[in-house]
């Protein structure tokens, strides 16, 4: 993603580019203008005051270029340094992006594992109480067993109960 803080560098380059340009041919214009003088005029030799101004004049361009060219490297640098950093941002963003999808898989996963967790933990439990159900129906029978054996004793001896008298109702 570029954002407007990206594009202004850009922008800049282009404009200092473009000046530079313009002062280049401004320099060729002048030296062109200079060179046709003098070869025009072989006789011509401008005045002191105008040589100066020109001298001026030449040595102010060398400063605005070489200040633009400053620029330009700072700028290029600037730029390079930003690559650079795009570069270790969609980096981290890889790496976040697939410590996220690991995180979602183990997310995944988990309601599996503890199944198989809790099914692991649950085989003594179930041997435990088949085993004790086992037992209960074997006491069971038992218990059965001495019942039938028990009844089968006390049958033919007919056992006497006592006679409870019939409870007196009241009468109104």
């Amino acid at each position: 993603m570029i954002n407007s803080t990206d594009r202004l560098p850009q922008s800049d380059l282009t404009h200092l580019q473009q000046e530079l340009q313009q002062k280049d041919l401004l320099v060729q214009q002048l030296s062109e203008e200079l060179f046709r003088l003098v070869k025009g005029n072989v006789a011509f030799t401008p005045s002191k005051e105008v040589a100066e101004q020109h001298q001026t004049e030449l040595l102010e361009l060398r400063k605005k270029v070489a200040s633009l060219e400053q620029q330009l490297a700072n700028t290029h640098t600037k730029l390079h340094d930003r690559d650079l950093e795009i570069v270790n941002l969609r980096q981290k963003v890889e790496e976040f992006s697939d410590r996220n999808k690991a995180l979602d898989k183990a997310v995944d996963e988990l309601p599996i594992m503890y199944r198989n967790k809790f099914a692991e933990r649950m085989v003594p439990i179930k041997a435990k109480v088949e085993m004790l159900q086992k037992e209960n129906r074997q006491l069971h029978m038992e218990l059965q067993s001495l019942s039938y054996r028990l009844a089968s004793r006390v049958r033919p001896q007919k056992l006497q109960l006592p006679k409870v008298a019939e409870p007196m109702l009241p009468t109104f």
